[in-house]
């Protein structure tokens, strides 16, 4: 799976072959495994040629130390307008687009950061914590009353957080389907054409638009609100785009991401019994067992976020050219053995899970990953408590994955209890 210039070694990477270079995402036996060519590739060519559903080609990095280099290294920057197209839209994808996926690079980025970390620590996300439970519990109540089998993506996994992010940025609770549709639109890999993204960017941002200057001028107790009042001496305060790129930022990494994840994590448990009962038993294995879902999804990040090279790197002894756009396969490094010992283990008490890169590293970790780590943990603990007996309806071997986004997942999961 390498392409080398011809030497013994085999080292250099040179470009591929043409009708050799395999396509990525790769297959899989079942949702929940990881693609065979994740160990293949760490083991034997851990930068390695790929062909995306765009039809360019990029490198994939699959190693811990790799990829974690990849992602906090200043000589690789977020994928832009001259970096491998991702989707099979014409502007190429999300990651492609001017401020698609949040705000600038470089100093630009590094000034939004200051200016919201302090809205972002694990103190301030803690203060919605009873109210994420209570919205939980609305919808389990809902769930149960709707009777067994239910449909656990759709009754909770979807719905619970945008709800969360409405309420985050004081959007009135009717909108929850606007807003999922945009954040799926936005994310699309090979589902929706340009028109639909294009049509999806103007709505998404005249509403957010609308909202940023009402908030502004009367601000509520929603976090939007304590945005659009931000202001310091050396940064001065967020513009109306940086908080449109906000919204959109806290929409797609709040909503698809983590619904998708609470219908992993349920399956992920599920499918062996034993880890469920393990936390029914002993609720204090929450935190730990959220973790080991983080670094155990190989469904989630169909592609990633793309890096491309400033400069010419050499990444495990290869060759990257400077322009080449890398692909960090975070949930592939957090199965890399080198990093977790027999990383195919679940275990809840595991000492290192957490320094999984499911939310990445460096200048882009995820602002949000306390709000996300809180929505987990509060759903694995309501579920365990109120639904003790739950399990899958179907065979795991039966889930089938979501395609045709750059968020994957499960398609949907159903439940019996």
């Amino acid at each position: 799976m390498c392409w080398a210039t011809g030497d013994d070694e085999g080292d250099a990477m040179t470009s591929p072959t043409p009708g050799t270079t395999p396509d990525y995402p790769f297959d899989r036996d079942t949702a929940l495994e990881p693609p065979r060519e994740w160990a293949e590739l760490q083991e034997r060519c851990p930068v390695a040629h790929v062909r995306l559903p765009s039809g360019d080609t990029a490198q994939l990095v699959t190693r811990y130390d790799d990829v974690r280099t990849v992602l906090s290294d200043g000589r690789f920057r977020r994928g832009g307008a001259d970096a491998a197209r991702v989707s099979t839209t014409k502007d190429g994808g999300l990651f492609a687009r001017s401020g698609g996926s949040g705000a600038a690079e470089g100093e630009g980025h590094l000034r939004w950061r200051r200016l919201l970390t302090p809205s972002f620590t694990i103190r301030k996300m803690e203060t919605w914590r009873s109210r994420i439970q209570e919205m939980t519990d609305d919808l389990i109540d809902d769930l149960v009353k709707s009777g067994t089998p239910g449909n656990l993506s759709a009754r909770l996994g979807l719905p619970l957080p945008v709800r969360v992010i409405c309420a985050l940025v004081g959007a009135p609770a009717e909108d929850q389907d606007k807003f999922a549709h945009w954040s799926q639109v936005m994310l699309t890999l090979t589902r929706y054409s340009q028109e639909e993204v294009e049509r999806a960017y103007l709505e998404f941002n005249a509403y957010v638009s609308d909202l940023v200057d009402a908030k502004r001028a009367t601000p509520g107790d929603d976090l939007l609100s304590e945005l659009t009042q931000i202001s310091d001496s050396q940064d001065g305060r967020l513009g109306h785009d940086e908080l449109i790129a906000t919204v959109r930022a806290l929409l797609l990494a709040g909503h698809e991401t983590t619904s998708n994840m609470i219908a992993i994590m349920a399956a992920m448990l599920l499918a062996e019994p034993d880890r469920y009962q393990a936390v029914v038993d002993d609720p204090e294995l929450i935190r730990g067992t959220v973790e080991e879902v983080l670094r155990l999804d190989s469904t989630l990040s169909v592609i990633g976020f793309p890096r491309v090279a400033t400069e010419d790197v050499d990444l495990d002894g290869r060759h990257v050219p400077a322009g080449s756009t890398i692909i960090p396969a975070r949930l592939a490094a957090n199965r890399d053995p080198r990093k977790f010992d027999d990383p195919a283990r679940f275990d809840p008490r595991r000492e290192n899970a957490a320094q999984h890169l499911a939310f990445g590293i460096g200048a882009h970790y995820c602002l949000g990953q306390p709000l996300a780590r809180m929505e987990l943990q509060v759903v694995l603990g309501t579920l365990t408590r109120r639904l003790p007996s739950l399990r899958l309806r179907d065979r795991p071997e039966d889930l089938r994955l979501r395609t045709g986004l750059l968020s994957g997942g499960l398609q949907d999961v159903w439940v019996t209890w």
